[in-house]
């Protein structure tokens, strides 16, 4: 690893966010030129280049854009900035840690993966409630809660007492974050739902969920000593300036003064609502018009669960790309870093990157960092997500006698026409290219525990026996975060107005909810995650001894032995397994990197993750497809020699395979017994070098199964004796 320190950069062929720049914008043109400076290649490492998710997220801010529309009263989203609209019309909404979608997913996958069950037995309505507005408004007690306490901290300390200033730096953040929603209505909505709901059904039964008429009062014993509830005083501003003894009356202040600063068009309904909301006084009982009340919780509940609805189709498709690189990077799962996988992010559409004008800039690229004899930027592995699948055609229906699917725009994916062309590009840089087919419903592992993996062989077809062949790697089933039939989401419930008070409705039709259609994630994310990361030492010393710490993971099979039950993913289970006819299918074939939900035991111990089955590419061989291993091995060994050989020179390749013993290949040989080997036990590595043609036939054996490798060599002024 002296010479290759990592053998898993991967790039990532999606675009995330269409108004930061691409790979296409930043190679420029590249007419006349056969590689880039080593500023352009550090130019698109800073806007492009990302060794974790949270440097994905802030280097490529993913956004929703969002508008009104004065005609029909609704709220717009878009994943593209909106032209021709001011700019003062248009909110941006940042996707980022903090947004309750992303954080209900994030901790959706967390708890299944804690509790390891499958996704028949799992609750998922427990946790998709958290895009409510009653548990938005539990996130925003919280910060309320922290608030409260640093101001109060804060307060005690003498001026210019530099614990007090570092408070108040801390105090700063809080209300920066608190008062970006000020001029956001939709942020505010949901304030506005909980507090009508509070102040309506203050004196509620919990179970009834109804209000009479509310006058907060004072237990007493009267003259006779009856025991009787009478209205308290109704204190007024001065008295509450003298009991507010936790601070809530100075903050309350500073919230008012914020607001108004902050806010472009001035509510004194949303001021009170910013200041009832993070720092709530006494509540002076003012009379409340109920109807007005009702009306307008149950407008803004509407509204809420509308805009919401869209919101969830618009951001769904970024959601999933966001998850993605996330599951990419959570595979490495290791206490000691070592070879770290990294991510270069087109951020350009695949389509409009094999466009003939585009290729040659990625040709350029590829040139630059692949065909070096530097390998600090070496891209080894490709992802391409979102390969269009044709749906089997439906029987049309002349009259429609109940509800159906409403027909939406088929999702829009990456052609297999794209894919081929790019296959064909990048087989010259020896990339290896984790796809798999759109995510949906169909492609999930219940689809295909149940239908099997013949359709996905017969899409494949195309790419099968070209000469890109074995750097195309199809990989299946895609993961299920949320399941179609499970994704209900109860918003909440309308009011209605009653004589005395209000109550939530007990018609059923009155419960709002939106359905999420299902969130799915790329296989093709997680197989190239974990791949980059046993790619790792480090992370092969968490699960095996015998690792050797100079050698990458470039010749570890995860198929052989147990190797695939210790190497496992960080995927919770999804199904109680696939049956034994799919199983004896998917092994008689030997297709795609396919991922397993079986029930499987290790010294003992439950396996309650997602394993790999197979990790083939289309390259094909007498017993099915070959193993992506040998591709990467046949690479490494290829870009070692020439290194070590100055480009192939005749003498430096005998010396390369020569059994003296500090030859290259003897100190393979020598080095059998790890499980990260390049040269394993049954395999073997031989030459031959053709003097007329000038070609030196390179010898792979892997178990036994020859791979031929082929380079050209440089004649030297004399000969070396081997």
């Amino acid at each position: 690893m002296e010479i290759i320190n990592q053998t898993n950069r991967t790039m990532l062929f999606e675009e995330i966010n269409p108004e930061k720049l691409d790979l296409i914008t930043l190679v420029g043109d590249v007419k006349d030129i056969d590689s880039l400076s080593d500023e352009k290649i550090k130019e698109i490492n800073q806007y492009l280049l990302v060794k974790s998710f949270d440097e994905f997220l802030d280097k490529f801010s993913p956004t929703v854009y969002s508008f009104y529309n004065a005609a029909n009263q609704k709220v717009m989203y878009t994943l593209k900035k909106p032209e021709g609209i001011q700019e003062d019309c248009i909110s941006e909404i940042p996707i980022d840690q903090n947004n309750d979608f992303l954080k209900m997913l994030f901790t959706l996958i967390d708890t299944k993966r804690s509790q390891g069950i499958t996704n028949v037995d799992f609750k998922f309505e427990n946790l998709l409630d958290m895009i409510s507005p009653k548990k938005v408004m539990d996130d925003i007690r919280q910060v309320r809660k922290e608030i409260h306490y640093l101001h109060g901290e804060y307060e005690k300390l003498e001026e210019n007492d530099p614990k007090k200033l570092d408070m108040g730096d801390k105090l700063n953040l809080m209300f920066e974050v608190a008062s970006k929603n000020y001029n956001n209505v939709m942020a505010m909505l949901p304030l506005a739902i909980e507090d009508i709901k509070t102040r309506l059904l203050l004196g509620a039964n919990q179970e009834a969920d109804a209000s009479e008429k509310f006058q907060i009062g004072t237990l007493s014993i009267g003259e006779k000593g009856e025991l009787k509830i009478i209205e308290a005083p109704k204190p007024d501003s001065s008295e509450l300036m003298v009991i507010s003894g936790d601070g809530n009356n100075g903050l309350s202040t500073i919230f008012e003064e914020d607001y108004e600063a902050i806010s472009e068009s001035n509510s004194s309904y949303v001021k009170d609502l910013v200041v009832r909301t993070f720092a709530p006084l006494p509540m002076i009982q003012n009379s409340i018009d109920v109807e007005t009340e009702v009306q307008n919780y149950n407008t803004y509940l509407e509204f809420y669960k509308d805009a919401k609805d869209e919101f969830v189709k618009t951001v769904k498709p970024l959601v999933e790309k966001i998850l993605g690189v996330k599951m990419y990077f959570d595979q490495y799962a290791t206490k000691n870093r070592g070879m770290q996988p990294s991510l270069i992010v087109t951020n350009t559409k695949l389509d409009m990157l094999v466009k003939s004008n585009n290729l040659p800039r990625l040709r350029a690229f590829l040139n630059t960092v692949n065909s070096k004899n530097d390998f600090t930027d070496t891209i080894w592995y490709g992802i391409v997500p979102a390969i269009e699948l044709e749906a089997s055609g439906k029987a049309k229906v002349s009259r429609a006698r109940f509800k159906g699917n409403e027909k939406v725009a088929k999702l829009e994916g990456n052609t297999m026409e794209s894919l081929s062309m790019l296959l064909d590009t990048v087989k010259d840089y020896k990339l290896q290219i984790f796809f798999n087919f759109i995510a949906e419903e169909t492609t999930t592992f219940n689809a295909i525990a149940t239908a099997g993996i013949d359709r996905l062989i017969d899409k494949c077809a195309p790419l099968m026996r070209k000469d890109y062949s074995e750097f195309a790697i199809p990989c299946l089933p895609n993961f299920t975060i949320i399941p179609k039939d499970k994704s209900g989401v109860v918003i909440d419930t309308k009011m209605e107005a009653l004589e005395n008070g209000a109550r939530l409705s007990k018609e059923k039709e009155d419960i709002l909810k939106l359905w999420i259609e299902g969130v799915y994630v790329g296989a093709s994310y997680v197989a190239a995650g974990l791949a980059s990361a046993y790619q790792c030492p480090e992370y092969l010393k968490e699960s095996f001894r015998n690792v050797k710490r100079g050698y990458p993971g470039v010749r570890f099979d995860i198929e052989a032995g147990d190797n695939s039950l210790k190497a496992v993913t960080t995927m919770a289970k999804e199904i109680s397994g696939f049956t034994n006819n799919i199983k004896d299918s998917i092994n008689s074939k030997n297709f795609g990197f396919v991922f397993s939900s079986e029930n499987a035991q290790l010294q003992g111990k439950d396996i309650k993750r997602i394993t790999v089955y197979k990790a083939r590419s289309l390259a094909m061989e007498e017993d099915g497809f070959d193993s992506i291993y040998k591709t990467q091995v046949s690479t490494y060994i290829e870009r070692i020699l020439r290194f070590q050989s100055g480009d192939f020179k005749h003498e430096n390749i005998v010396r390369f395979f020569s059994n003296n013993p500090s030859s290259q290949k003897s100190q393979w040989i020598n080095d059998k017994g790890y499980v990260n080997s390049v040269i394993q036990e049954g395999d073997d590595i031989g030459y031959i070098i053709d003097e007329k043609t000038s070609l030196c036939q390179i010898d792979l054996v892997f178990n036994g199964n020859v791979k031929n490798l082929e380079v050209s060599i440089t004649k030297g002024t004399s000969a070396v004796k081997a």
